[in-house]
């Protein structure tokens, strides 16, 4: 099956990464996020929306703010950025539906408690992903 979305980061606008699935274990997932959220930062100090999306090599990055959240896909660039921002609005949607909209009021700050969040992304992301194939 093709993975539209590759990687996923769920992180906290101050940088902390809640949640990731990715396949480079060389990333070092809190350093990624830090990263990303200076760049969000810094873009916000120049638009008032920040940072929507960049591209590496043959790697485009989507990021969906929601929440002081910051959901991060990367995918090919061959797929449409509004397919894969819809994917990352259903992922969040299923994110906030279990672990609430505010998880700054929930949270203890200990990141093991989104460990199970894979288990929706893949089920959900794939039955999405196959249901597009078959309809090409």
């Amino acid at each position: 099956m093709t993975k539209v979305i590759r990687d996923l980061w769920i992180l906290t606008e101050d940088g902390t990464a809640v949640f990731s699935r990715i396949y480079d274990q060389d990333l070092k997932v809190q350093l990624f996020a830090m990263l990303m959220s200076a760049l969000n930062s810094f873009a916000m100090e120049i638009s008032a929306t920040g940072i929507s999306n960049f591209e590496l090599n043959n790697m485009r990055f989507d990021i969906l703010k929601k929440n002081k959240m910051l959901f991060i896909a990367t995918s090919s660039p061959k797929f449409k950025k509004k397919f894969i921002l819809n994917e990352l609005d259903i992922i969040s949607k299923q994110f906030f539906e279990l672990y609430g909209s505010d998880i700054s009021n929930n949270w203890d700050g200990e990141i093991s408690k989104f460990t199970d969040f894979i288990k929706v992304v893949n089920k959900s992301v794939e039955k999405r992903v196959q249901s597009f194939l078959d309809n090409i």
